[in-house]
């Protein structure tokens, strides 16, 4: 057969699996109404087990490729069911959607010291915040959450180092909605007191994520001992209020100004294409004009094809995910969270049903924000 011929039988068959996925969702209806009448679950693992096992029987070599159909069906028909059982759209009533220009100014908690790259991130979001600091990210969190200050600013990836790991130890233990984000290039310098040569240098401070993005000066010079400070800015501070001359840090060349230092004219950075994300962070659950980007954490069964059912779920809506990262859960042995940034609004009754539904099917679910990056 020529190819358009084989393209046309195609076309059938095609035809003919809609009219019977069309029948098979009809009947999954049928099924959720039942359901709801006896009060039983949406899903029932022996039974979807049951299917699985028939159908790859009939045919060794599609054995894979039937799993993963099925497996799809299994998926979508959930979330019909969930639909029917569940039709109140309750999400947008605990949503705040604002009409005006995202604000420019409010007291603003950073972690960190003066000449932070926290704050730097936080006066481009805010240009007439005020800026409060505070000696961790749980402070941070605390201070938002307590209405000490309006916004909160936290670093949360860096292209060539990953994911701030302090941060994401505090997201879950706080109630917080994510309301903006920028991206910060990042220019870290080797400061010193002034007149201090390279060769003199002997231990060099700075907050982990920093020393990580310069890991291939430090490996080049192992005479120079590293040690990890709360931030970069209070690193320099220490350098500069230190009797001694073999120390250094990596900050910022802001810093090296603010603090009397000098930044010696070597490269240090792994990557001059170096940016971090900035989170902006708030009490409530509110959104922005504009945004449409949406962050959330969410458990998967640990089972499986745990991840793979949430994942059909974003794929049959065609919304792009952007991140994916596991975090595993305190106290519980290979028993993972997984961090969701994907491309979407609120406003998309599709988006509110995804989740409704990630969070009424799975154990823990945390939705983080929705949001603009600027």
């Amino acid at each position: 057969m020529e190819l358009q011929d084989i393209r046309n039988k195609i076309d059938r068959v095609d035809d003919e699996i809609f009219t019977l996925f069309a029948e098979r969702m009809a009947l999954a209806r049928e099924v959720a109404k039942e359901k709801k009448k006896e009060g039983t679950g949406i899903r029932n693992r022996m039974r979807e087990r049951e299917i699985l096992q028939r159908q790859a029987k009939k045919d060794p070599q599609l054995a894979t490729y039937t799993r993963m159909l099925y497996n799809t069906l299994f998926s979508v028909s959930k979330s019909l069911q969930w639909s029917e059982t569940n039709g109140k759209d309750d999400i947008r009533e605990k949503i705040r959607f604002l009409d005006g220009p995202f604000p420019r100014e409010g007291v603003i908690a950073v972690q960190g010291t003066e000449g932070s790259y926290s704050q730097q991130a936080a006066e481009r979001m805010f240009p007439m915040g005020e800026v409060m600091f505070f000696r961790t990210f749980a402070d941070v969190f605390q201070a938002v959450k307590q209405g000490l200050c309006d916004f909160g600013v936290v670093p949360i990836e860096n292209s060539s180092n990953g994911s701030v790991k302090e941060v994401f130890e505090v997201l879950s233990h706080y109630d917080f909605s994510v309301v903006r984000e920028t991206k910060l290039f990042i220019d870290h310098r080797l400061l010193v007191k002034p007149g201090v040569k390279l060769e003199e240098i002997r231990e060099i401070f700075s907050q982990r994520q920093a020393l990580g993005q310069c890991s291939d000066f430090l490996l080049k010079h192992p005479q120079i001992r590293a040690e990890e400070y709360m931030d970069t800015a209070m690193a320099a501070a220490f350098v500069a209020n230190s009797e001694r001359r073999d120390v250094a840090s990596l900050s910022s060349k802001y810093c090296a100004e603010l603090y009397g230092l000098e930044a010696l004219p070597v490269k240090i950075q792994n990557s001059e294409n170096n940016y971090t994300r900035f989170l902006c962070i708030t009490k409530d659950v509110e959104v922005y004009p504009g945004s449409n980007k949406i962050s959330l954490m969410v458990s998967a069964p640990h089972e499986p094809g745990g991840l793979y059912h949430i994942l059909a779920r974003f794929a049959a809506l065609g919304l792009n995910i952007t991140k994916l990262e596991s975090r595993s859960i305190s106290g519980q042995d290979f028993e993972f969270n997984f961090y969701f940034d994907f491309e979407g609004s609120l406003e998309m009754p599709e988006v509110r049903w995804l989740m409704q539904d990630l969070r009424d099917n799975s154990e823990r679910f945390q939705f983080l924000g929705n949001y603009q990056t600027v």
